[in-house]
């Protein structure tokens, strides 16, 4: 039988497997589940019975596989050999089904009589994939022609014209040769531990001719220190060694931050499913069971490497996102202030809060129209920013929040977004360091720079307003004031109101000004901030 034919007759057999073993697994399992629940329940004749079951869906099992084997023969074709299946067929598949069948309703009449509803519809289950696989089993027997042969169309198999669909996924499904394994296996370091010299060599040659770079290591304690060394993208890794078994290796490794991130293939001649899903459990890619197919381990490991390259891909994704997070972060955090960037994230809108105490400052230079227009515009840039930045400083220091700037005005506030018991005392602060600085940045450029500030207490609205270059802004008669405060104060002087005199007296030397006539408030009593208080 040539390749092509061989390949087109494992596929048929699998494709039996598949539909005959999906009502045999049914049976297994199901039995299995209604075990557990008998044996919670002490309902010992309950159990007899799924036991009897449960031990002929083995057998079904055990005889579907024999009869698979069977019917791929290569000499199948003659007519003796197909009674023979028959034969087979009806008797070893008919007597543990008519055991599920025949169980399977002595269970469902008792259920009835003692009122169990629950069981009815499960045990209905066991009894509907015994149907099926009676029905499987008439089909496959009944389709042959009238001499006892197979029809050309059809697969003594399947028991239906199935090869030429089967023939068409396996054509879609090209051979693999070991050329293409080389051209298309992913080249990466692999760390190779078994404690036997025989399988390291092996494993490791193989590695080697599909382009990967291999280490070895003897047991599983040389292997964590050579992982603690070296960079490796697989391990591959036995289960069972004499100083530390597989598992334990690969429990350590899932538990060290550093190298948990790195995929372990398990290879081992133990093959029982607990040490498998234990294996899987805690951490492991993959389990292959010795001897091991080498094209299906290097399918395997390909598979293991392509799918740690997109892990760090998607990792190194992250890194770069949240990287422009924290610069998108900053940036809004230089707009907004900290609390309300959170309720915005929080899905708050239109945020709008009252603050019946808070202190606003309004500051300005004194001629700085005639300076800009003797000034180069990188040098009015230069000075500009030294003086707010150095603003900035200050409110960060004294925990008041920058409002704007417009041209050369600066405006800051206290008491908000968070309250603050002694805001009028905070701006008081900050307006006495930055007439300091605006005399010292104007020594710096070789100029002389005077400001006017004004100050007044008492309460605001504060919010978001915008929706495209959002500002949290603040308003009010509170605002208004200060700003007048400001416009009709003299050079390098604090002027201030009544209300946040009567706030700061205690801490600073003020000077009464007197009355003054203030645009849109008229005459207020107002003072000129002096140093603090020792």
């Amino acid at each position: 039988m040539s390749e092509p034919d061989q390949r087109l007759e494992r596929a048929l057999a699998a494709f039996v497997r598949q539909e005959f073993g999906a009502p045999i697994a049914t049976i297994i399992g199901l039995t299995e589940i209604l075990i557990e629940d008998a044996r919670q329940s002490a309902d010992d004749s309950l159990i007899s019975d799924l036991d009897r079951i449960h031990s002929a869906g083995l057998l079904l099992q055990e005889q579907l596989g024999q009869l698979v084997s069977l019917a791929t023969e290569g000499s199948f074709e003659v007519t003796g050999d197909f009674a023979v299946f028959k034969a087979k067929l009806r008797h070893d598949l008919r007597t543990p089904l008519n055991a599920v069948k025949g169980y399977s309703e002595l269970i469902m009449e008792e259920a009835r009589e003692s009122g169990r509803d629950d069981l009815l519809a499960d045990v209905g289950r066991l009894l509907d994939a015994a149907e099926q696989l009676l029905g499987q089993i008439d089909k496959l027997v009944g389709l042959t022609d009238a001499s006892g042969l197979r029809s050309p169309e059809t697969s003594p198999l399947l028991g239906m014209p199935s090869r030429d669909l089967v023939g068409q996924i396996m054509k879609s499904i090209q051979p693999i040769t070991p050329e293409h394994r080389r051209n298309h296996s992913l080249s990466s370091r692999i760390l190779v531990v078994d404690d036997m010299d025989a399988n390291r060599a092996l494993l490791s040659r193989r590695l080697t001719r599909d382009g990967h770079s291999v280490g070895v290591a003897n047991g599983g304690r040389s292997a964590i220190e050579l992982l603690a060394k070296a960079e490796f993208d697989l391990v591959l890794l036995d289960l069972m060694m004499p100083d530390m078994n597989g598992f334990e290796v690969l429990r350590r490794l899932k538990d060290d931050p550093a190298v948990r991130h790195i995929p372990v293939i398990m290879i081992s001649a133990l093959d029982e499913i607990d040490s498998i899903v234990r294996c899987i459990e805690a951490g492991a890619e993959d389990y292959i069971p010795k001897p091991f197919d080498p094209v299906l381990l290097s399918a395997r490991i390909d598979a293991s490497l392509e799918r740690k390259r997109l892990r760090d891909r998607e990792q190194a994704f992250t890194i770069e996102l949240q990287a422009e997070k924290r610069k998108s972060d900053a940036l809004l955090l230089n707009i907004l202030p900290a609390s309300i960037v959170e309720r915005m994230r929080q899905g708050e809108t239109g945020i709008a809060d009252r603050f019946p105490e808070a202190t606003i400052l309004f500051s300005d230079l004194v001629g700085f129209t005639s300076l800009a227009s003797r000034s180069s515009p990188g040098q009015i840039i230069d000075i500009l920013n030294e003086l707010f930045s150095a603003f900035d400083a200050l409110a960060k220091q004294l925990s008041l929040e920058k409002i704007k700037t417009i041209g050369d005005a600066y405006m800051v506030a206290g008491g908000l977004p968070e309250e603050q018991p002694e805001h009028a005392v905070a701006v008081a602060d900050m307006a006495l360091g930055m007439i300091e600085a605006v005399r010292q940045i104007g020594t710096q450029f070789g100029e002389t720079l005077e400001a006017r500030i004004g100050i007044h207490s008492g309460d605001v609205v504060a919010g978001i307003i915008g929706q495209h270059r959002f500002i949290y802004d603040v308003w009010g008669d509170t605002v208004n004031t200060a700003s007048r405060l400001e416009s009709c104060g003299l050079p390098n002087r604090i002027q201030i109101s009544e209300a946040t005199y009567q706030r700061v007296r205690d801490k600073f030397r003020c000077e009464l000004r007197g009355p003054v006539e203030v645009k849109g408030k008229g005459t207020m009593l107002t003072y000129f901030l002096g140093a603090r208080i020792n």
